[in-house]
């Protein structure tokens, strides 16, 4: 479980200096709830993003523990170090939108043709409770040829899942080699 601690001032000396100490600053909110001005050491926070096993992950401020969605991150322009992440409370029951991530499974027919796979839409918005959320959405490539593209309307259905991006957005295609 990824510990944190509570800011106490949100000035930009005290953000500066919990940088310099190798913190990572966030933002913890929710529907119904009051938004908390934490940090997390950066090394731990890495670590526990990359090895998640779903979208959601527990975190613990000040001994409360709760499950959270990362929603979006500001890194170094130049470094690409993380400087900020918005973290949502995932409520269950609670009907949120969430970006999950597209997964390509099987080998294209098209790669053998001097094909490319292009994944133009890497997460696709959803609108969902917590618990019927999917890790990934996975969509099978292998009939593909160059040219082709599946689009959101050809993806199968979830249940209790809502898709917002538009049915006729191209989420992965194999295009030509130049």
């Amino acid at each position: 479980m990824l510990e944190g601690i509570i800011r106490e001032s949100i000035d930009k000396q005290g953000t500066k200096a919990l940088r310099r100490d190798g913190y990572l600053i966030a933002n913890v909110y929710g529907k119904g709830l009051e938004n908390i001005n934490a940090a997390f050491k950066m090394n731990e926070y890495i670590r526990t993003v990359r090895n998640k096993e779903s979208l959601s992950f527990p975190v613990s401020l000040n001994g409360k523990e709760m499950n959270v969605v990362v929603q979006s991150y500001e890194s170094h322009a130049v470094t690409g170090n993380l400087l900020h992440v918005d973290l949502m409370v995932a409520q269950p029951g609670l009907e949120t939108t969430y970006s999950v991530p597209v997964i390509a499974v099987g080998e294209a027919f098209g790669l053998k043709n001097k094909g490319l796979l292009h994944i133009a839409k890497p997460r696709l918005a959803i609108k969902a409770a917590i618990e019927n959320v999917p890790n990934s959405i996975e969509i099978d490539v292998t009939k593909m040829d160059v040219g082709n593209s599946k689009l959101v309307r050809d993806l199968e259905a979830i249940p209790n899942v809502t898709m917002l991006d538009s049915d006729r957005v191209a989420v992965i295609s194999i295009i030509k080699a130049k």
